[in-house]
């Protein structure tokens, strides 16, 4: 069969895939665009967009439920987990269809469904069989982003466990959710089902929730969780799980005695994997890491020459904006004469429980580690008026700076609107000004973000150990 030739082939229609086939559309590039599911990839379908939906209607029910606080009587708050789940589903479906009109209306494009594998490293097929077809270009782009991954512990093939997909499919509220993994995942579907009436059990291998973090911020946000009457069994290392009845019962510990946790639900929130195996990345010379995350270059350029990987299956990032900004590299480099490179951006995240974390640039543990001299500052919430009038005063905001060059090296605002104020800081941190740019500046009373030339002006020599 002899491959139907394209310029460009782009496998995957997440994040950074469709941005990509619109860009080499305009290029005059004739693009095939190949996808198997839902057009939309993570963000749209199973991530960002359907959790941030269920966190907006736990939000609304867990500020009606203190409706006493702020001067008015809600009545009963009953839970509809149907509507709950079908809000979610209308603006999933709404987004997913937005996507894939954009994709088929691009002048240059073809839409292409199935399963793709490499033939060689400029040679693709799609499906099997009579139906096959046979593709190659000079330029392919992988964007295949990555799915659930599942713990190897005892029983966890004898028990009907959840994972961060299906918990969403869910018509009814959890009697007792347990959640085994106490990371970002874990923690805002600990957060969404206990505000929707669940009694909600986090259970952890390591000592401590979120073992990146810092020990303030990871235990800033489990005083936050807590304090909703969520439970958490830490430093839990032998894990185990099995049948109780209708339900499930998750051993927890090592210890004599070796403490059983019972539940209606189990949640595997434990990471992710990348979607590479099946896509015979041997055929055409493409290198992986143990993991299966495909090796790039500082540019996205695979082993295999006119190949990049974008997105979560690179390994290079797990975000929604981290994929976008794989994106703008490959476009940049190939069609703008513009070399820009991953290690120009500075990590950032948030962590969106309620009230959230933003983080951006190095955490205090890292600053510590470098030995650099540095300068640190940190303000509780209940500082802010803004945060007082909403009565949102949970959290902190902390921020670190380079000593010498005054330049900004880390900040965590764990707190009211945490998520939108650190862009603030990740601004001046991407512009490379120093820290007095924003301390210096006027900012809009009554904000959170007015508080931050404040904590900037109170920085101080960091004391390392």
């Amino acid at each position: 069969m002899n491959p139907e030739a394209f310029d460009a082939i782009v496998i995957g229609g997440g994040q950074a895939g469709p941005a990509l086939a619109e860009r080499c559309s305009k290029e005059g590039l004739r693009t095939a665009v190949i996808e198997r599911s839902h057009f939309g990839g993570t963000c749209v379908n199973v991530g960002c967009m359907p959790t941030k939906t269920l966190v907006a209607s736990a939000r609304a029910i867990h500020m009606a439920r203190r409706g006493a606080e702020f001067g008015f009587t809600a009545g009963e708050i009953r839970v509809d987990m149907q509507r709950i789940k079908e809000r979610k589903d209308q603006i999933v479906l709404q987004s997913r269809a937005g996507v894939m009109q954009w994709m088929q209306g691009l002048e240059h494009a073809e839409v292409i469904r199935g399963e793709a594998a490499f033939l060689g490293p400029h040679t693709v097929q799609v499906g099997q069989g009579s139906a096959a077809r046979v593709l190659s270009a000079p330029r392919i782009f992988i964007n295949v982003g990555g799915r659930v991954s599942v713990p190897d512990l005892p029983g966890v093939q004898d028990v009907p466990y959840l994972d961060s997909s299906s918990i969403m499919e869910l018509n009814e509220v959890p009697e007792h959710l347990v959640i085994v993994g106490g990371s970002y995942i874990g923690l805002e579907f600990a957060q969404i089902m206990r505000r929707f009436g669940a009694r909600v059990t986090v259970v952890e291998r390591s000592p401590t929730l979120l073992p990146r973090e810092d020990e303030d911020i990871a235990n800033g946000i489990r005083d936050i969780l807590a304090a909703e009457g969520i439970e958490f069994q830490l430093a839990a290392e032998c894990l185990s799980l099995s049948r109780l009845g209708i339900g499930v019962a998750v051993g927890a510990a090592c210890a004599a005695g070796s403490p059983v946790i019972e539940g209606s639900h189990v949640l595997l929130a434990v990471g992710r994997r990348p979607n590479t195996d099946g896509l015979g990345l041997e055929a055409a010379g493409i290198t992986t890491d143990a993991r299966g995350y495909i090796q790039v270059d500082d540019q996205l350029r695979t082993s295999a020459e006119g190949v990049w990987a974008v997105g979560d299956c690179n390994g290079r990032g797990a975000f929604t904006h981290t994929a976008w900004n794989d994106f703008e590299i490959v476009a940049a480099n190939l069609f703008d004469a513009d070399p820009r490179r991953v290690t120009d951006r500075i990590p950032c995240y948030a962590l969106f429980i309620d009230p959230a974390l933003g983080r951006v640039g190095m955490t205090e543990r890292e600053v510590r580690a470098s030995g650099k001299p540095a300068l640190m500052a940190k303000m509780p919430m209940q500082r802010v008026g803004r945060a007082r009038e909403a009565a949102e005063t949970q959290g902190f905001m902390k921020v670190l700076a380079d000593a010498q060059t005054k330049r900004l090296l880390g900040a965590a605002i764990l707190g009211l609107n945490g998520d939108e104020v650190v862009h603030s800081l990740l601004d001046v941190m991407a512009a490379g000004q120093p820290w007095t740019v924003i301390s210096r500046a006027v900012h809009i009373h009554p904000t959170v973000s007015e508080l931050v030339p404040t904590l900037l002006q109170q920085l101080k020599p960091l004391l390392l150990d």
